[in-house]
């Protein structure tokens, strides 16, 4: 898979550390988690770094990987896994012919990937445990992950890590944050258990199933962590939450997807925005006050809800490529993964240079929402 791409300018490391902290926010999407390789490419070779990178699904697994690793080999694991998880070469032969990328598709449908998932035979069973009931196995995904991320490093805590999944029996989001406990391998494959294709993953006594299905975008776990900090936040999206009217069935099921998995994003940044201005204009109101009432035990107390962090965040949004459809998660081709790292990469590189976040704000804004470059 050729995704041998550098550029050549500067360290924006430096110029954007006093924003504080760097975020990569990475949504599920199968195949689409391609163009999040290609967003963490140009990061890395503009030396922006994350600090803490946060997932769900596919967005875990690639988190993982980048969390897992040192920084001289994050891109090689990258570039191994989407290698690993390539179609065989019979689904590539038939994707080559006239027609033949849905019929490709179809043949994963029914064969899986022999680095990621397999058929389980024990799907037809009536009588299962929720660790067995689903259409594939995913033991796969645990040796290639197990080949390729270091969970020990990821608890020495170069670089913080968070994936979300979805409490099976209480229907509520939870975050395994390796700033809290031992991260393990569990975790992320728990994040990537979408029914009924995956099946369920236990956690300390608990079912877990794809985070994606109660927050495909995990971006307010940046917003209620506690403490805040002032960051710089790349929020990655795979699917797009605007489009065309469809016309037909199959163009309704491709914008059915893209609705579902898109998350309400609009609607999240908007609320975090009034919240965190809220915030501000209580720390503004607060330092206007004599210092003796600042000082009484009620007004500390009402203080305590205002913060002057600032968050600055870019929206990358992945372009839909030709012929899409709503098979495009599966579409694990090799020039379907190619195609997508480059469109990662590319969009993130001119963001980086166009350094949207530079521009002069109102100081009452705590959130600063910035589009990608197109």
């Amino acid at each position: 898979m050729d995704t041998q791409f550098s550029i050549e300018g500067g360290n924006m490391g430096d110029e954007t550390a006093q924003l504080g902290q760097k975020i990569l926010v990475l949504q599920g999407g199968g195949a689409l988690g391609a163009y999040q390789a290609g967003v963490y490419q140009a990061l890395h070779e503009a030396g922006m770094e994350p600090d803490w990178v946060i997932g769900t699904s596919i967005g875990a697994i690639n988190a993982s990987l980048i969390a897992g690793n040192e920084r001289p080999h994050r891109l090689d694991r990258l570039r191994e896994f989407w290698r690993r998880v390539e179609y065989g070469a019979l689904e590539t032969g038939v994707a080559k012919l006239p027609g033949g990328d849905r019929l490709a598709r179809l043949m994963t449908v029914l064969n899986g990937l022999p680095a990621f998932f397999t058929p389980n035979p024990a799907a037809s069973c009536s009588n299962v445990p929720p660790e067995d009931a689903a259409f594939y196995s995913t033991a796969p995904l645990r040796q290639t992950l197990s080949d390729l991320v270091d969970f020990n490093r990821i608890n020495r805590g170069e670089i913080r890590i968070s994936v979300g999944a979805a409490n099976v029996c209480t229907s509520r989001m939870h975050y395994f944050d390796s700033r809290d406990l031992d991260f393990r391998l569990e975790h992320v494959l728990a994040s990537g258990a979408m029914p009924p294709g995956f099946p369920a993953v236990r956690v300390d006594g608990e079912l877990y199933w794809d985070g994606g299905i109660l927050s495909n975008t995990p971006i307010e776990a940046i917003f209620d962590d506690n403490p805040r900090h002032s960051a710089l936040v790349f929020s990655v999206h795979v699917w797009n939450p605007e489009g065309p009217e469809p016309r037909g069935i199959a163009e309704v099921l491709n914008r059915q997807k893209d609705v579902q998995f898109a998350s309400r994003e609009e609607s999240h940044v908007e609320r975090q925005r009034q919240i965190h201005k809220l915030r501000h204009v209580i720390a503004e109101l607060t330092s206007r006050l004599p210092a003796a009432e600042r000082m009484s035990n009620r007004v500390r107390e009402l203080a305590s809800y205002g913060c002057l962090t600032r968050m600055h965040v870019v929206a990358l949004m992945a372009p839909n490529l030709p012929n899409e459809d709503y098979m495009k998660d599966i579409d694990f081709s090799r020039d379907g993964i190619c195609a997508r790292w480059k469109a990662g990469y590319a969009q993130t590189m001119r963001t980086i240079d166009a350094a949207p976040w530079s521009a002069p704000a109102d100081p009452l804004e705590g959130f600063i929402l910035h589009l990608a470059m197109p």
